[in-house]
């Protein structure tokens, strides 16, 4: 359990890397800790606030269609950059086009290693 979570971690410190490497107003600074810092605090407000967050955005996300969801995704990736001197993200479309590829890509990490969660 304990290396699974470790694994996502790593994984999530690598969606992010690549995120700040194809997005131009997303920059991770401090090297290799700085990524994995900013993804520990990514990973905590996605956690913590993330939920909240989308349970009171819920009627506006029906009512879109889904589409509000980027805006909820790109409001939690401002607030972990607000939260941590490694990560800066730039305007508000940056941010959401950056939150857009994080989901897209966290969802084939949490589909590959939830295969592999199964068998441990």
């Amino acid at each position: 359990m304990l290396r699974l979570l470790l694994l996502r971690w790593i994984l999530l410190a690598a969606v992010l890397a690549i995120a700040a490497l194809v997005v131009p107003d997303v920059e991770i600074d401090g090297g290799v800790l700085g990524v994995l810092g900013a993804a520990a605090v990514f990973g905590l407000v996605n956690a913590i606030i993330g939920p909240v967050l989308r349970l009171l955005s819920l009627p506006i996300t029906l009512v879109t269609f889904g589409l509000f969801a980027l805006v909820v995704n790109g409001l939690l990736l401002a607030l972990s950059a607000g939260l941590t001197d490694n990560l800066d993200v730039g305007g508000p479309l940056s941010t959401i086009v950056a939150a857009l590829l994080i989901s897209i890509l966290d969802a084939g990490v949490h589909v590959v290693t939830g295969a592999f969660g199964d068998r441990a």
